[in-house]
C-alpha cells in the first residue's frame, strides 16, 4: 500500500479545518508538554515520537519548534535538523534532514561515500483525549516519508527502495501525582515499517521486504517543572542479509529552563549497524519553541 498518498489526504483533509483557527502563536499548554523532538522531526522524545504536538499552543492557537540534535558512537555520527509547525493543537507538519557519518564503515572499506543523507517529511494528527486533563490518553496518528539523497550504496548493501513512508499511532499520559508524587508521562507507539535503521539504509531487503509492526515506548519521570529523566526503546526491523539491525534504546535527561528552549542529553545503545557491533555514544539535541 502506498502510504503517501493517505498523508496527502490526510493533509488536505485537516486544510478545511485549519482554514477556521486563529493564526496566533501560542504558550497555553504547561511546560514540558510539547516535549523535545525525535530524529525524524516529529515532538515526542529522542527516538520515539510521542503523541503530543510540538510548540505549546492550546486549541485556539498555533506554534511550533526547530532543533538540532547529534549522536555519536565513535564509529558513527548522526546530525539532524528540522522544524515542526502545530496548527491549533491539532494537526503538526514538520521537516528533518539528516547525515549520517559512516565513519569508520567508510575508513575499513574505502568507500566512495563519506555519508549517507536523508530527508524526513513528517505529518501528526491529534484524534482524541488530552495529555494532562481526563482519564482517556492523548492518541494521534502520524506519517513519516523518508527519502535518501542518494541512495546508491543502500540499494547495492540489498535494500529494495531508496524511499518509503512510516505510519504510527501514538499514546499518551502524564500523571500529576504518581512515581512517589512526581509527574510520570507513558508513551506508547506502534509503527508500520519496512525502514532500516530508521531509512538510512534504504527500506525493505533480501531478507524481508514487507511491511512489520514495531512496537516503541517511554516513561520519563518529571524531578520537577524544569527537569525530567526517562527511558525509550524502539523495536527495529531486520531486513538485509548484510547486516543484522538491534533495536534501539536509550537513557535521558531533559532541562526545560523556559517554553522556549529545551535541552536533551542521553546516553543511546543502537547495537549493531551495518556490521560494526555496539555502538553506544552519546546524544545531545537542543530545541527552540515558538
Amino acid at each position: 500500500m502506498n502510504l503517501l498518498r493517505p498523508c496527502l489526504l490526510l493533509l488536505t483533509g485537516a486544510a478545511s479545518w485549519l482554514s477556521a483557527a486563529p493564526a496566533s502563536a501560542g504558550q497555553g499548554r504547561l511546560l514540558a508538554t510539547g516535549g523535545a523532538t525525535q530524529i525524524e522531526g516529529a515532538a515526542g522524545g529522542g527516538i520515539v515520537p510521542w503523541a503530543v504536538l510540538s510548540g505549546y499552543g492550546t486549541d485556539e492557537q498555533h506554534g511550533g519548534a526547530a532543533f538540532y540534535t547529534r549522536v555519536d558512537t565513535g564509529d558513527y555520527a548522526l546530525d539532524a535538523y528540522g522544524a515542526s509547525y502545530t496548527f491549533g493543537n491539532r494537526l503538526e507538519v514538520s521537516f528533518a534532514r539528516q547525515s549520517f557519518d559512516l565513519g569508520e564503515l567508510q575508513r575499513r572499506l574505502s568507500l566512495p561515500w563519506d555519508s549517507l543523507d536523508q530527508d524526513v517529511y513528517g505529518a501528526k494528527l491529534r484524534m482524541t483525549g488530552d495529555l494532562v486533563y481526563g482519564r482517556s490518553p492523548q492518541i494521534s496518528v502520524g506519517m513519516q516519508h523518508k527519502r535518501l539523497r542518494d541512495g546508491t550504496l543502500p540499494l547495492a548493501i540489498g535494500a529494495r527502495d531508496d524511499s518509503g513512508t512510516d505510519a504510527y499511532v501514538s499514546a499518551s499520559k502524564l500523571f500529576l501525582d504518581a512515581a512517589g508524587g512526581y509527574q510520570l508521562l507513558l508513551n506508547a507507539t506502534l509503527r508500520s515499517s519496512n525502514a532500516n535503521q530508521a531509512g538510512l539504509l534504504g527500506f525493505g531487503g533480501d531478507r524481508r521486504a514487507d511491511r512489520t509492526w514495531l512496537w516503541e515506548g517511554s516513561a520519563a519521570v518529571l524531578l520537577d517543572p524544569r527537569f525530567a529523566v526517562g527511558v525509550e526503546y524502539r523495536q527495529k526491523p531486520d531486513n538485509l542479509g548484510f547486516a543484522r539491525e538491534d533495536d534501539w534504546r536509550d537513557l535521558f535527561i531533559a532541562w526545560f529552563p523556559t517554553k522556549h528552549v529545551a535541552v536533551v542529553g542521553a546516553w543511546a545503545d543502537l547495537g549493531s549497524i551495518a556490521t560494526l557491533d555496539d555502538q553506544r555514544g552519546a546524544y545531545v539535541s537542543v530545541q527552540l519553541s515558538f
